[in-house]
């Protein structure tokens, strides 16, 4: 599946490229997943916080999904790792399904690896974005 352009506020993309130099500070660079994000971090179109599309999964965003092979039907929060409660459907952005959403919208069908196998989920909605409600600094 071809990439799609993603979008990022310049707010979460120096937040998350903080958290990646702290990790791999912590001799953490052999996770995948911290190479996954800041691969997904160089090629987002960085936008200001109150420019961003409010279909755009941001930090902190509450999102329903529907995974398209099993047409599970999820809702999650894309949280920092400090954050994460699966129990509470707080995802970290460090998780696959978690770094796999930043940047996409509502609409787009997202394609990756996940420890289970290969996934393809369907942004169905966003439920709440923090900067279309005006919380530019969660």
């Amino acid at each position: 599946m071809e990439a799609r352009e993603i979008f990022i506020t310049k707010f979460d993309k120096e937040r998350l490229k903080e958290l990646i130099s702290v990790a791999y500070d912590f001799g953490k660079e052999e996770h995948k997943n911290l190479s996954d994000l800041k691969d997904e971090l160089s090629r987002a179109k960085l936008i200001a916080s109150e420019k961003i599309p409010s279909d755009v999964v941001t930090m902190n965003s509450k999102v329903a999904l529907r995974d398209i092979n099993t047409s599970e039907k999820m809702n999650y929060t894309i949280v920092f790792p400090k954050d994460a409660n699966i129990d509470e459907g707080k995802i970290s952005v460090l998780a696959p399904l978690g770094t796999a959403m930043l940047g996409y919208r509502a609409g787009d069908v997202i394609e990756w690896q996940v420890p289970s196998g290969r996934r393809r989920i369907k942004i169905e909605k966003i439920l709440y974005q923090p900067e279309a409600s005006g919380d530019f600094h969660l």
